[in-house]
């Protein structure tokens, strides 16, 4: 039985992302070339691009959205400890690792980290290297190094105020 996939797109200061969602929630964000034409906008994705302007205006840093993930057990226990790195913060596959109990499940980490399809809500940018470098992003270092920036940059900002 396939199951319906709807687009919508949301032109971003870093570039055009591409938002899919089932019936169940968004499924997919990435990074593309060109804006593809689509239909109607269901309102889970209005709502998705209205939650990353937000986002990218500096207004928003938790996103309440219904997920549809796909993947195995292990690549969802991944996913789901990125969820709970705050907004402006890293962690490093290592440290990931070991709050799933297993240090040596690293590459298994960096593998789960790179194969999530709900990027920036599912925030696989926080994730770095133990020696603090940036490592793999889908839509590139300098995206992930921007995202990076931008929140950091909120984060002070908002100290101030």
């Amino acid at each position: 039985m396939e199951t319906t996939v709807c687009k919508a797109y949301y032109k971003s200061p870093i570039g055009i992302i591409e938002i899919s969602a089932t019936p169940n929630g968004i499924c997919g964000l990435y990074f593309v070339k060109k804006e593809l034409p689509h239909g109607k906008i269901p309102d889970i994705l209005q709502t998705a691009v209205n939650q990353l302007d937000e986002y990218f205006k500096g207004n928003r840093k938790e996103f309440d959205l219904k997920l549809d993930i796909q993947g195995t057990d292990f690549q969802k226990l991944v996913w789901n400890e990125l969820l709970k790195i705050p907004f402006g913060s890293t962690k490093s596959y290592l440290d990931i690792a070991k709050v799933l109990g297993n240090t040596k499940s690293l590459r298994a980490v960096g593998n789960a980290n790179g194969k999530n399809k709900i990027s920036i809500i599912i925030p696989c940018h926080r994730v770095i290297g133990s020696n603090g470098n940036l490592t793999g992003f889908a839509g590139g270092l300098d995206k992930k190094s921007w995202l990076l920036k931008h929140e950091s940059e909120f984060i002070q900002t908002k100290l101030f105020d």
